[in-house]
């Protein structure tokens, strides 16, 4: 990548890496927040459907799970491709790292194409098993239909702008979701109300901003603009190439994946044992989650291209130094966020609700669930490394040990041990949290100190 260092918006390999993170990050976090913004607008605009709205609102709320569901496999190529072509840069492999990106292209086609035809075939049947009435399902199959007609443009772009970000161009990686989100928000009223489509409008809205973003995407990799390049000799399928980037793509997909299973386990124990008003302090304490970990995966995915590629460039000491500032400055933001909801959760609950008997219920059960919110810097900060140093079977383990090993069995096991079902629901998550933290970082430090030997 040095020869090309003209055409880049920042060398990973020289320079100050505190400075590095930052401008990588800035970008990152921004992407984030716009992502979460572009999705809040589209249920707004929905909920406002004159004399449907709620049920409308809740319609498509029921195919959340599918979504997160395609973005998760976009998550299977791309998040393992990207950090092995930034390592393959780093060792000065120019046309490996190609072939990998033209491998990952393919990939997210093939899969694009799969999951358009499974979802149009069975996906009136899931949204009813994820609890669509018949009041309801229209709603979701309207929206579900003309959104799987756009999975390709999902793929390409939430797959390839990870090879984007991967080479540096941060603000370029932004614009790709910026314009997308754009788009979104101006489509959707003037479809919505204008020419009448209701959810139908709101979904097509959707694809088409997605289909800009793609477009912007395959373009800029078409282009002399990226160091890296879409290259058709490249994208004949090899199993030497895409199983490693799946391999390590796998620990992303888990971790977005077993998301929405993990809220039907939380709705249904905290309906069973509180009610309504224990599922809507869930829904706000997830939302508070949701939100206050963007910056942290922001920050994570800023440091990823510098830690992949002077790995890849066998600078240890610039891994090291990268890591370390990751990590105080993910602890720094966890203690924040940990005391704020400590001390001072109104400053979260107040966003979302007025109502005094949930405001008092979310005050105390958000006490128990953020209980170890401190700890997420250092869980978030260990784990986005094994990726980035491409150990694919650690952070897969990783990504399974908190949500599928740990919390899922938590949630069901506790309340047998407690006179307080609710409390103990709520409590899977610290406990959950702790003892994934103390096994990732034990982990991180036995492969680091193993690393620097090898690499010293």
């Amino acid at each position: 990548m040095g020869s090309a260092k003209e055409a880049k918006e920042i060398d990973l390999g020289s320079g100050s890496v505190g400075r590095l993170l930052f401008k990588l990050a800035v970008p990152a976090i921004t992407a984030q927040i716009i992502n979460v913004l572009y999705n809040m607008v589209d249920r707004m605009y929905i909920g406002h459907l004159p004399g449907v709205g709620a049920s409308a609102l809740t319609g498509v709320g029921v195919t959340f799970p599918v979504i997160m569901a395609i973005s998760a496999f976009a998550a299977l190529v791309s998040m393992g491709g990207a950090p092995r072509a930034s390592i393959m840069l780093g060792k000065g492999r120019k046309e490996e790292a190609e072939n990998i990106l033209g491998n990952c292209t393919t990939a997210l086609i093939a899969v694009a194409l799969v999951l358009t035809v499974f979802f149009l075939t069975f996906g009136r049947s899931i949204l009813l098993m994820f609890g669509a009435s018949g009041n309801t399902i229209e709603y979701g199959w309207a929206y579900m239909q003309i959104y799987s007609l756009g999975t390709i443009f999902v793929q390409l772009a939430l797959g390839l702008n990870a090879f984007i970000n991967a080479q540096g161009y941060a603000k370029t990686g932004m614009l790709t979701v910026l314009i997308g989100a754009v788009c979104n928000i101006i489509l959707d009223p003037i479809l919505m109300f204008g020419l009448h489509m209701g959810v139908r409008g709101a979904a097509l809205a959707t694809i088409i901003s997605q289909g800009i973003s793609a477009t912007w995407v395959v373009l800029f990799l078409l282009s002399g603009k990226s160091y890296l390049k879409i290259r058709p000799c490249y994208m004949k399928p090899r199993a030497d190439i895409l199983m490693p980037a799946i391999a390590l793509g796998a620990a992303p997909f888990v971790m977005q994946f077993t998301e929405s299973i993990l809220n039907i386990c939380f709705n249904t124990s905290l309906l069973k044992y509180g009610g309504d008003v224990a599922v809507g302090a869930m829904t706000i304490m997830g939302s508070v989650m949701q939100f206050s970990l963007l910056p942290l995966q922001g920050l994570t995915q800023g440091a990823q291209p510098i830690i992949s590629f002077n790995y890849g460039a066998r600078k240890i000491d610039r891994v090291s130094r990268t890591f370390w500032i990751l990590l105080a400055t993910c602890m720094c933001y966890s203690t924040v966020l940990w005391a704020v909801s400590m001390f001072a959760p109104g400053v979260f609950i107040s966003i979302f609700t007025k109502d005094a008997a949930l405001t008092a219920f979310s005050t105390w059960s958000i006490h128990v669930y953020m209980a170890a919110a401190l700890l997420f810097g250092a869980q978030l900060a260990c784990q986005q490394t094994f990726i980035a140093l491409g150990d694919s079977k650690t952070s897969l383990f990783l990504a399974l040990l908190r949500k599928v090993i740990l919390l899922i069995p938590l949630i069901y096991v506790l309340p047998g041990l407690f006179e307080n079902k609710v409390f103990a629901v709520f409590l899977s998550e610290p406990i959950a949290d702790t003892i994934a933290v103390c096994t990732t970082v034990t982990l991180f430090i036995i492969s680091f100190r193993k690393l620097r030997r090898t690499m010293g």
